[in-house]
Parts: structure tokens; sequence; C-alpha cells
């Protein structure tokens, strides 16, 4: 056999994969499709949700928000090439948790998937922080709270009536957030044409001389939460049809498809608005931008839209945060009782509900504190599924040629490097905070293993390991 495994080889393996785990009765199912993957990424990712980060970031890198965005997909590209070789080995929910416990250590697992449950258990409740925050501004006598209590509450009740319906209508959702950011780029396409800001095209938002590599470098570690997407569809392979060929084929159609978006949309922007500083309100920049190209009008539908971005976020974040709990708990890394059972239509009812809770202490927490803890975690993650498909190369492939150490150990190691780069960038308080998270997680598996004397959940080795040998 040739070092790397044929068209024909991973179509089998396949097969063989899809049939020794299918559905049986407490298990999740199989009901999602490839065109169900990419939008729960695409949805997950919100593609309004660079709208944000544009002022805050434009301010950081003086103007240089496309090129931080280029910078981080090609992190995340080498990244996502590690998720697609994971998740053909390993075509079960849990994501990096899982492939850390797998290829290097069980132990160490847990700890990755505690820093990445942080992650996705926050992410929710950042949703319904920014979804009061939006709508108060337009209702402004409506209490916070209320709208915090509506959007938890609508996203934890399309999930429990099942993946699919939720899968489905984020596709509707992605597709108005997609006509209401395109109907933005006319807009501002026309406002740069006619000159309004003495705007032209250059290249400066991509390259200029004395550009500083370390706001750079910032600008890339706060954006890296715009990627978060194609890692949360690696938590549903246990729900794809076809794990091993749909999910990594949706991992690189969603990094791809987004960051093209994500740097035409800035590169716009910054093109009219080079300096942030001239609008009013840099972390509201883009309603101030969307009233500025096309009036109150398109600032009315530009909201309307971002709060579809909002609903269509919380169902995929909840989703993915139940699913990553069932896996842990699957595994006796948390109380099986607790997080293991799923009801008679596959959907895991307690780990959802247990999501909705943690996403309404949005009532009490601002969005600085809450988002400050996520990005920590998402590096970490990244990291170490890098180093998973390294172990997963010298632990179990036989057959290594010069194809296979490219794969396997050149790519990933590049992978390790550039987010150790972007996660040393991030502000000290979200080290400060991620670490007591990490310290806190460690603790409870020192306790929970009696010192490490009892044994860690045990490791079950890839599926059909041989198709790669």
């Amino acid at each position: 056999m040739s070092s790397l495994p044929s068209r024909t080889g991973v179509a089998a393996g396949d097969d063989q994969i899809a049939h020794a785990i299918t559905h049986e009765p407490g298990q999740l199912k199989r009901t999602l499709k490839l065109r169900h993957l990419v939008f729960i990424g695409l949805a997950y990712m919100a593609p309004m949700a660079v709208f944000d980060m544009f002022g805050i970031v434009s301010d950081e890198t003086d103007g240089h928000v496309p090129l931080a965005y280029l910078v981080v997909m090609i992190a995340v590209l080498f990244t996502a090439f590690s998720y697609s070789r994971m998740v053909r080995i390993f075509p079960i929910a849990g994501s990096a948790y899982t492939y850390v416990k797998e290829a290097i250590n069980a132990h160490l697992g847990f700890m990755v998937g505690w820093a990445a449950t942080l992650d996705y258990l926050l992410l929710p409740m950042i949703n319904a922080i920014l979804s009061a925050i939006y709508m108060g501004a337009v209702f402004p006598d409506v209490p916070f709270w209320v709208w915090v209590l509506l959007t938890v509450g609508i996203c934890t009740v399309l999930n429990l009536v099942g993946v699919k319906l939720a899968a489905s209508m984020n596709v509707l959702l992605v597709l108005i957030q997609l006509v209401v950011a395109v109907l933005f780029v006319i807009f501002t396409v026309i406002n740069i044409n006619s000159g309004a800001n003495g705007a032209e095209y250059t290249i400066r938002p991509f390259l200029e001389p004395g550009m500083h590599t370390a706001s750079i470098a910032a600008g890339a570690a706060l954006l890296a939460l715009s990627f978060l997407g194609f890692d949360a569809v690696s938590t549903l392979a246990e729900e794809a049809e076809r794990p091993t060929k749909d999910i990594p084929r949706a991992i690189f159609m969603i990094v791809l498809v987004a960051g093209a978006f994500f740097m035409t949309v800035t590169y716009l922007m910054q093109t009219l608005f080079p300096d942030v500083s001239q609008l009013g309100d840099i972390v509201g920049a883009s309603p101030e931008m969307a009233k500025y190209v096309g009036g109150a009008a398109f600032q009315a539908i530009f909201v309307g839209g971002y709060m579809m971005a909002v609903l269509g976020c919380g169902i995929t974040q909840q989703m993915s945060a139940a699913r990553l709990l069932y896996a842990m708990g699957r595994d006796g890394a948390l109380p099986k009782r607790l997080f293991s059972m799923v009801n008679r239509v596959g959907v895991p009812v307690g780990n959802v509900l247990l999501v909705g809770l943690v996403a309404l202490t949005a009532m009490f927490v601002d969005l600085d504190q809450a988002s400050s803890m996520i990005n920590f975690g998402a590096f970490i993650a990244f990291i170490f599924v890098n180093l998973s498909v390294i172990f997963t190369f010298f632990k179990f492939m036989r057959r290594r040629g010069p194809l296979m150490w490219i794969g396997y150990v050149v790519v990933p190691a590049v992978g390790v490097a550039i987010n150790l780069w972007l996660w040393s960038s991030l502000d000290p308080t979200s080290m400060l905070i991620g670490a007591g998270w990490v310290v806190l997680g460690f603790v409870y598996l020192l306790v929970k293993t009696r010192g490490f004397r009892a044994p860690a959940p045990d490791l079950t080795g890839p599926i059909n390991i041989s198709m790669y040998e």
C-alpha cells in the first residue's frame, strides 16, 4: 500500500466505521448531511459576528483587520488539517478532548476537555449578553434580563426538539444573515466608489510600511473566536451520516468560506473607515457604519439581521456544549448518570438544560468578563489537537513514508507553533482567568483519581486504524 490511503480505501473505511458505530437505543442518531454540518458551523461562527469585532480589532491593529483575519485563517487552516486527520480516525463525539484522550493520555485529555468546556459553556452566555445589548438599544424600556431569558429559552427549546430541526433552522438563519451582510457590502461599495469619507481602494488594510507584528498578532488572537465553528462540527461526529468523509469536508469548507467572507467584508469596511476613531463608539462601530452607508432604515435591517445571528449562534453553541458534556460523561470523566443520558430521540436533555442554566448567568455578568476567557481554552484545544496528530503517527502508524511524515508531523508541528504564538499574544487578564480554570480542573482530576492512583477512562484506540497502515 502507499503511505497515504487511496480515495477508494478511505471510502471503504467510512462504510466500515459507519457500520461499526450505527445508532442503537441510548445513542445519538445519525441524521446530519454535509450541508447540515456546513450550515451548523457557519451559524456557530455567525457571519454577522464579523461586524462585532471590527472596531476593537481595527483600533488594536491600527487599521489592518483584513490582515489579522488572514493571519488567523492560516493558523486555523493548519489546525483544521489536524482536525480532519483526527476525525477520520476517531469519528466519535468529543472533539479535542476525545482526540487527546485517545492519542496521548486520558488525564491530559480530561484537562484539554476541561479547558475547552469553559469555551463551550460560556459562548451561549456571551450570546445572550449580546442579544440583550442590541435589543436593549432598540427597546430601552424592556429590562435586560427579559431579553436574556427569551434568547436562552428559545435556543433551549429548539435543542430539546432535536438536532436535525435545530440544524434546519440554522439554514434559514444563516441565509438571512448573508442577505443582510451582502446588502451591507453593496452599500459600502457604493460609498467607496463615490469617494465618501475620502475612501479609495488600496492594499493598506493588508500591507503597509511600519506595521507592528505584535499588534497584528494581538488582533489575530482576538479574531480566533470568529473561527470556532469549524471545531464545533467535530463534536457532531456521532450524528453525521458519513462522519469520516463529510466532517473533514465541512471543516475546510467552513474555514475557507468564512475566511474569504471575513476578509472581504472587513477590507471594504477598513477602506471606507481606515481610522475607526472617526466613529463615536469603537465597540459599536458597525451599527454606526450601517447608518452611514445606508441610512436609518438600513440600520434597522442591519440590527434585525444581527439578531438572526444571535439566535443562530445560540442554537448551535448550546448544541455543541451539550454534546461535549455527553462525551465526557459517557467516558466517565464526568459523572455518567448526569452527563451521559439521552432521551428516546437521541437528545442529551440534561446537558442541554445545564448549558441553558449557565447561559442565564448572563443576567449578572458583563460582556468583557465573559469574553475574556474564551480564546484561552480555544488555543489550548487547537495546540493539543495538532499534538494529537503527531502522537497518533508515532503511536499507531506502522508505515511512515515521506508524505506521512509531512502530513502527520511537519504540518501539525507548524500548527502547534502558530497557535502557541497567538496564545501568547492574549491579554494578561485572559491568561490569568484561564489559568485559574485549568488549576480548578486539575484539582478536580486529582481528587477524582485519588492522586492519579485510580485508572483513567479506558483508551480504546482509533477505530479501524488498519486503513491507515
